[in-house]
């Protein structure tokens, strides 16, 4: 019988630490209040991109014409077969991970969890029986929930989460997304590509405003989402969401967080819509779980502090993913890496996580994604940086498939050539990553890049690019 280790939650940081676990011999036993897969598989990463993937075919099917494709007809958007798509894709997924946990022979109990005490946990099923058993060593991947406002909580209805905007059963009207990060940047793409109007309105100054995101990518973003007509503001809150009739009254006033604000921007304006959607944060999935009962104690706002090996403050607990909040990096590919060190570290090992070279998607239209440092970070840091940009249009890739927007962004040490950050907006920028993550996270130089052959014609070309240009023997950008 291997060192029994329980892990609390199921998701992309819990299924990938059971695993882990069992393949270097413990007993684990994994507890699941819902399905595996987490908040990623059910209510995140995938189903967002499920519908993403709609938005985007359909508007190639409104640009056809330009692609030498004549319709006898218009595209039209079926809701109920997208989300009947989205249900498939879901199940065969969900289905591959309860695979993958019985083949390690991990136990998978099905209920919500609570610690016990130290050593004990109990999960109480939906028929409401109690399950009860011992653990030596406990991996906490409770994960996050969508942040409801007070003054606007969710209803489900007209107010909504980033949960339900994935269940919805036809496409709004009109919408406002409050928040102006990812997710609300991802929706308001999404949605206007379905047809909705959109407004989003976020409090800093810009949108995407997140410190490893340069300040490029948004600039670039913006300019596109103006071109698709979704209304933004920045530096800007909502302030109460009322009911009128068969709509929304939104009232945005100046954002506390501005500054120099001018007067003209500082009095309130009005804007009625169908529908709300609030992105504007997650808490944590930390309270009535049983904390106390172990001496663990999170911080002010539920997160779970952890220290480099992602042990908690009681011996034999740790905790990776959303429960460790924004201190860390609230990913899914980031929580499945802290699974696999925490696994290793409860059964013995002395691993350190390490942040410095975390990948960033995010899939906009178009998608945005970044690794390492920004041009403003390094500077910070005192760093004698370059950045070196090329735009996607002198790709020829790029002209092939009609998507001329956006560039690519190497952020170097101007002294000795190495990579400290890399920076994409443009076609499937996403799938491109991972070269300027392999580049950051080994400290290569921009020569590297520069002397890699890239195939031709592709989009990944614009990273040959513009590392030669950070070479000083730039081609085409």
């Amino acid at each position: 019988m291997g060192l029994p280790i329980t892990v609390l939650g199921a998701g992309p940081g819990g299924y990938v630490a059971a695993v882990r676990a069992a393949q270097l011999g413990a007993a684990v036993t994994v507890v699941e209040k819902e399905q595996v897969g987490g908040t990623c598989l059910n209510w995140g990463c995938i189903p967002s991109k499920i519908m993403k993937t709609t938005a985007e075919m359909l508007e190639k099917f409104h640009q056809a014409d330009q692609f030498g494709i004549r319709l006898e007809g218009s595209a039209v958007l079926d809701m109920q077969q997208l989300m009947a798509r989205k249900r498939k894709v879901l199940a065969t997924q969900i289905k591959g991970i309860e695979g993958l946990l019985a083949h390690h022979k991990i136990s998978l109990v099905r209920g919500t969890a609570r610690i016990d005490g130290p050593g004990k946990v109990s999960a109480t099923g939906e028929d409401g029986q109690e399950r009860v058993w011992a653990w030596d060593r406990l991996i906490i991947a409770t994960g996050s929930q969508p942040f409801s406002v007070p003054a606007f909580p969710f209803d489900g209805r007209w107010i909504l989460s980033s949960n339900h905007i994935l269940e919805i059963e036809k496409v709004p009207e009109s919408i406002v997304i409050v928040g102006g990060g990812v997710i609300g940047c991802e929706f308001a793409c999404i949605l206007s590509a379905m047809g909705a109007t959109v407004i989003v309105v976020e409090a800093l100054d810009r949108l995407l405003p997140l410190p490893s995101v340069d300040a490029g990518c948004s600039k670039v973003l913006e300019r596109e989402m103006k071109k698709r007509k979704i209304k933004y503001y920045v530096n800007r809150v909502v302030e109460s969401i009322e009911r009128r009739g068969d709509g929304l009254t939104v009232t945005i006033g100046p954002s506390p967080f501005a500054s120099d604000v001018k007067e003209k921007d500082k009095a309130p304006l009005t804007e009625t819509v169908a529908q709300a959607l609030v992105c504007i944060g997650r808490t944590p999935n930390t309270t009535d779980i049983g904390l106390s009962t172990i001496g663990l104690a999170t911080d002010a706002k539920g997160w779970i502090p952890v220290d480099d090996r992602l042990r908690t403050g009681v011996p034999g607990v740790y905790a990776i993913g959303d429960v460790l909040g924004p201190e860390r990096v609230m990913l899914a590919h980031v929580a499945s890496t802290e699974a696999m060190l925490a696994a290793e570290n409860a059964m013995g090992a002395e691993r350190v996580m390490d942040y410095t070279a975390v990948p960033g998607a995010i899939f906009t239209m178009p998608e945005v994604a970044c690794v390492g440092l920004t041009e403003a970070q390094a500077n910070a840091r005192g760093i004698d940086a370059r950045a070196d940009t090329v735009l996607f249009r002198t790709i020829a890739k790029a002209q092939v498939i009609g998507e001329l927007a956006g560039q690519a962004t190497i952020i170097s040490d101007a002294g000795n050539g190495k990579v400290l950050g890399v920076h994409i907006i443009g076609p499937h920028a996403t799938d491109l990553l991972g070269e300027g993550t392999l580049a950051v996270g080994n400290h290569l130089r921009v020569t590297d890049i520069a002397d890699t052959i890239h195939a031709h014609p592709t989009l990944a070309e614009i990273l040959l690019e513009a590392a030669l240009k950070g070479t000083g023997k730039a081609l085409h950008g």
